[in-house]
This record gives structure tokens, sequence and C-alpha cells, in this order.
């Protein structure tokens, strides 16, 4: 089996501070950073600032208990004076549509009555023969459970829509009281009321209780989630690599490397899965807690916490294997699926019905939005799988399988091409300088010998030492040998 050979440069005696005057060493980070952050301010702007020019296939619901022609041409009027693009107008029945406001798949409803077309036929009868007549009304209802800027745009485009119904519907009255009279002038008061007949009614759906913070607090939990899994698989990916001697631990002006241990690429992947597991029991154990002494209403605390354990499991699983997969460009990849993608796509905050169509398409599989869906279901919508659960556990299983098979496969296969990581590899280059720097300076001092010393260091960065565990240690200890003896 081939042998790896480690990757650990000696430090070059010969660069100085100069190195940072070269355009590369400027030109890498900040082009990197600069690309990151323009990625971010165009998707998170992009997806907010026009939410009713994105507006397309906005769901609301329309409800017609009326048996006669005054709710059909109101049903009528939504239907075709609405835009279709922009609009998903749902003709539905009472109970279809209380479903639908339960599970979250529309923001808001029209109510017709039964009685409205005979009180809208009262009412205008009443301006010709004396007689006492009630107002016909059409209730338009929120739903701010769904969303809370979703259910603004349902109220505002309802409520401007009805409005434009009622003046047609008082042409019509004025037109067959006109019809009645003869043409006979009417009183101010009479004239006014005919105008504008229907008396609409605005409420909100099954209101949203104290402690939500208007709806942001389904967002801002699986904000935590998703966070919980991001940001502790890169601590915990860290300390481990640290902790097993691979990477050096920093603490101040304290720089060490741990004994290293002799473990593989896959081993030591299992190990952080682990702890992300681990984590995310605990994790979220500690949200719930932390949430319900804020006071936030938490109906179903256990189903919550065992989606949380889950959510944050598969995001820090996945994350790590893309840390373990690519190295350092992981973390970057896991910050743009994560994070730079994931929060724009959400629907939390702006539906993604007003937002552009990439967003929608990102929505379909970013893990932001189906932890969301899920969150927002156990909180909001009694944990029932129509409101969104069963998308959530779903989609977020698929990526759960994807990160497993994506860390395992490739980090095996780094262990069978060879690419280990070699036990004293830093040791033996840092103890191989020291031996070139020592026999460059006793060379100065005697005149000669120049040669042997730039034949060392070339030694020192261009000839790797073997990946041999057992070989490794003789030759820290010779290096560090004869660097004593000279």
């Amino acid at each position: 089996m081939p042998h790896s050979h480690p990757q650990h440069a000696a430090p070059n005696p010969n660069r100085n501070i100069k190195a940072i005057r070269t355009v590369r060493f400027w030109a890498a980070p900040l082009v990197i950073t600069v690309a990151l952050m323009s990625a971010l301010c165009a998707l998170y702007l992009g997806g907010i600032l026009n939410p009713t020019t994105n507006l397309r296939h906005f769901p609301i619901a329309v409800v017609n208990e009326d048996a006669g022609p005054g709710g059909a041409q109101i049903v009528d009027r939504l239907v075709n004076g609405l835009d279709k693009n922009k609009f998903d107008v749902r003709v539905l029945t009472r109970g279809e549509a209380r479903h639908q406001l339960d599970t979250g798949m529309v923001y808001g409803q029209v109510l017709i009555p039964p009685s409205f077309s005979s009180k809208l036929r009262d009412f205008a009868t009443s301006a010709v023969v004396p007689a006492r007549a009630e107002r016909p009304s059409i209730t338009v209802s929120t739903n701010p459970r769904a969303g809370t800027l979703g259910a603004s745009i349902a109220g505002q485009t309802l409520n401007t829509a009805m409005g434009m119904a009622n003046g047609i519907a008082g042409q019509r009255v004025m037109a067959e009281v006109a019809a009645q009279t003869g043409g006979a002038p009417l009183a101010g008061a009479a004239q006014v009321g005919l105008s504008a007949p229907i008396d609409i009614q605005s409420n909100v759906y099954n209101p949203l209780p104290n402690g939500t913070g208007n709806g942001l607090s389904a967002f801002y939990y699986a904000l935590l989630l998703l966070l919980a899994g991001f940001t502790g698989s890169i601590v915990v990916s860290t300390l481990v690599d640290a902790l097993l001697g691979y990477v050096p631990a920093e603490f101040g002006p304290v720089y060490r490397f741990a004994e290293q241990v002799r473990i593989s690429r896959f081993q030591t992947l299992l190990v952080k899965w682990a702890m992300m597991v681990l984590l995310g029991l605990i994790t979220s154990a500690v949200y719930l807690a932390i949430a319900d002494g804020l006071g936030m209403p938490i109906d179903h605390s256990w189903r919550l916490w065992a989606f949380g354990v889950f959510a944050i499991a598969a995001v820090g699983i996945t994350s790590s294997s893309l840390l373990s997969v690519l190295g350092t460009a992981g973390m970057l990849v896991s910050m743009l699926i994560f994070v730079i993608l994931g929060l724009p796509s959400a629907g939390a905050t702006v539906p993604l019905e007003a937002t552009p169509s990439f967003f929608r398409w990102l929505a379909e599989f970013e893990p932001m939005h189906q932890v969301f869906l899920g969150a927002r279901s156990l909180l909001y919508f009694g944990g029932h799988g129509d409101a969104g659960l069963t998308q959530a556990l779903t989609m977020t299983s698929i990526g759960l399988v994807i990160g497993l098979l994506l860390g395992g496969i490739v980090t095996h296969l780094y262990d069978r091409k060879g690419f280990h990581r070699i036990p004293g590899a830093v040791e033996l280059a840092i103890a191989q300088e020291h031996q070139a720097q020592h026999q460059a300076r006793r060379g100065k001092h005697t005149g000669a010998g120049v040669a042997a010393p730039a034949g060392t260091e070339s030694a020192v960065t261009t000839e790797p030492p073997s990946a041999e565990p057992t070989g490794t240690e003789p030759a820290v200890a010779e290096s560090e040998s004869s660097s004593e003896q000279a």
C-alpha cells in the first residue's frame, strides 16, 4: 500500500517579513472574504426588499356559504380580479379552509355567510320601503401563525379587493333602488349607506399567544438549532484534532501540541459524529429550559426536544463530514450551505411566495427551511405533519444520509489511498530545521563546508520522511541528538 508523506514544510530562514509585501499574500484573504460578503449582501437584501413585487402564487382562501347570487358575484370578483400569477385564490368549503389555516397552507381567508344575498336585498329594499334591515357582512381573516408578513400581505390584499367589491355592489344596489323609485332622489344618508352596503369585518384567525415574538419565535428557535449544529461541528472538529495531537492548541501565548494518537481519518470522523449526537442531546434540552424560563409557550416539549436533537445532529454530522473531506475549505462550504443560502430561503421572516424564484428553489432542499418548518409546526400548529413536520423530518433525514455517506466514503478512501495523518510529522520538521540552522551557523564560523548546510536545508524542505510511525520517532530523536551533539 502506498504511503503518504508529511506535507509540513519546515520554516525557511531565508524568508523574512518581506513575504507579506507580495500581492498574493494580501489578495487571497481579501478576495475570498469580499466574495462571501458580497454574496451575503446580495442574497439577504435581494430576498426582502420587494415582497409585493415578487409575489407569486400567494395562497388565500375564499369560503362562500351563500346560496344566492350576491356571494357568487363576490367570489367571481376575487378569482378573476386578482392577478393569477401573483395570487392563488382557493375556493374552499369551511372545513377545508379551516384545515389549511390550521396547517399554515394559506395566509388568510374571505368568509361569505349563508344569509349574504338575502341581507343585501333587504338592505336595498329598506331604502324604498320603511323597514328595519341589517347590513350584510363579509369577514376577512388573517393567519399570523403561517407568517406575520404573509398575514399582513393577505390582510391588505383582501381588504383592498373587498373594498372594490363593496363599491361595485353599491353601484348595483343603487341601480336597483333607482329602478324601483323611478329615479326619485334619495336622502343623503341613504345614498351613503347604499354606496357601500357591505360591512367588511377583519379579524385574526387563531391569534398567537404572548411570548412568541409576533410569530418570530419559531424562526429564531430554528436558527438556534442550525447554529448549534454548524458552529458546534467547527468547535468539536477543532478541539478533537487538537486533543488527538494533529493541530496545535493555542491558549493566549501558549502554543502546544498534545501527544499524538494513532487514529485513521475515518475513526476520527466517527468520534466527531458521536460528539455531535451527544451535543444535540444536551443542547436541545438546554434550549428548552431557557425558552421555558423566558416565557415562550411550548405545548409539545418532548417532541420539540427530540426534533432539536435530530436537527442538531444532522446538521453537525453533515458539517463535520464537509470539514473532514475538504479541510479548511469545508468551513466555507458549510457556511455557504447552512447560513448564507439558508437564512434568506428559510421562508420565515418573508414568505417564500413573496421572494424571487431562486429562493423558492433553494427552499426545496436548504436545511434552514426544513428545520424552520419543523419548529413552526411544533410551536404553532400542534405538531401536525401536514403543517410541515413531515417534510422537515423527511428532508433532514435525506441530508443526514448524504452527510454520513459523503464523510464515511471519502475519509475511508483517504485512508486506503494512504493519505494518513502522520504522527510526529510536525515535530520532525521542527527538529530538522533546528539542525539545519545549527549547521549553517557552524559553517559560517568555520568558513568551510558552505555547501553542506545548503544541501541539508534542501533535504529538509524537499525530502519527505517515511509515513511509517515507527520510522518517525527515531528520526525525531536522531535529529534532536545530532543538534545537541553539535
